[in-house]
């Protein structure tokens, strides 16, 4: 059975061109569960609800601002000189998980520093909502019909008719790497969640999260991109671009990991420092000295 993906990408039309897309409400519920995702980990370590509240405005900044950048710095930038408005155009997809890596670690190294926590910490609290983040966007870039897969005569292909600009029975059988990462990001999720139980939950050591991460979810990418149609460099070349940035990524996973467990650094989320309230005014007023 062949199977061809023709959805429109946009689920509600409003006017014109301009609707609710697939991708725009997918990337909404990545920031909705991301953020239960963090409070979760946040509160079990002894933190509270306003601790992972104020990391929502510069983890959104951080994710969108480094996705697209990433995208638009590795991938496409003849494109923001043709058209600089299309840097904006997000609903639209053209987004990089590398980028989007880089974004969020900035992000909170400054929630880090702000609110007086260690950067390691935040970043292990974050590695869940990271994980569903890589579900929610790939299922985003599927109804996109974009960042498809090198033609294959497997079985399994499908056609991509809106990609490639051809009639759905001319159209080039190709394998379906976002839900190739799909199933990655479900394998980080997976992981981690064995590793943090595996550790002890709040037993484990800081980073172990992070190092488990960053080298599972890019040795994945790295393995993936074998199956994605080239985007930037030549067929020729041995590589892909996403392959390139992911080994300093999965590198850098390894050593985090390995980090960890060497020094075996307790994990600790600092209590929000409470301000004393002052005492209320009794109401009544000081009786004076009578004067004779």
């Amino acid at each position: 059975m062949i199977w061809v993906w023709d959805v429109d990408p946009i689920l509600l039309p409003l006017w014109g061109q301009f609707g609710i897309r697939y991708y725009g409400l997918l990337f909404s519920l990545l920031f909705v569960g991301g953020y239960f995702l963090f409070r979760w980990q946040v509160i079990r370590a002894g933190g509270t609800q306003d601790d992972a509240y104020n990391v929502i405005l510069p983890g959104a900044i951080g994710v969108v601002a480094g996705a697209r950048l990433g995208h638009v710095i590795f991938y496409e930038p003849g494109r923001l000189l043709s058209d600089p408005l299309w840097v904006f155009q997000v609903w639209e997809g053209g987004l990089a998980s590398h980028g989007a890596v880089v974004g969020v670690m900035l992000a909170l190294l400054y929630y880090a520093r702000t609110y007086k926590q260690s950067y390691l910490e935040v970043l292990d609290r974050l590695t869940f909502s990271s994980a569903l983040s890589a579900i929610l966007v790939r299922i985003g870039n599927f109804f996109n019909s974009e960042i498809v897969g090198r033609v294959t005569d497997g079985t399994w292909g499908v056609r991509f008719p809106r990609f490639d600009r051809l009639p759905p029975d001319l159209a080039p059988l190709r394998h379906p790497s976002q839900l190739y990462e799909v199933v990655l990001g479900l394998v980080v999720m997976g992981a981690l969640f064995w590793v943090d139980r595996s550790f002890g939950r709040e037993k484990r050591p800081r980073g172990v999260l992070t190092g488990t991460f960053l080298a599972v979810c890019f040795l994945g990418r790295f393995l993936v991109e074998f199956f994605k149609e080239y985007q930037v460099l030549p067929n020729t070349f041995p590589l892909t671009m996403g392959q390139i940035l992911s080994i300093p990524a999965v590198l850098a996973g390894i050593v985090i990991f390995w980090w960890s467990l060497k020094t075996r650094a307790p994990v600790r989320w600092m209590a929000t420092p409470v301000e004393p309230v002052p005492p209320k005014p009794s109401g009544r007023p000081k009786k004076g000295k009578k004067r004779g």
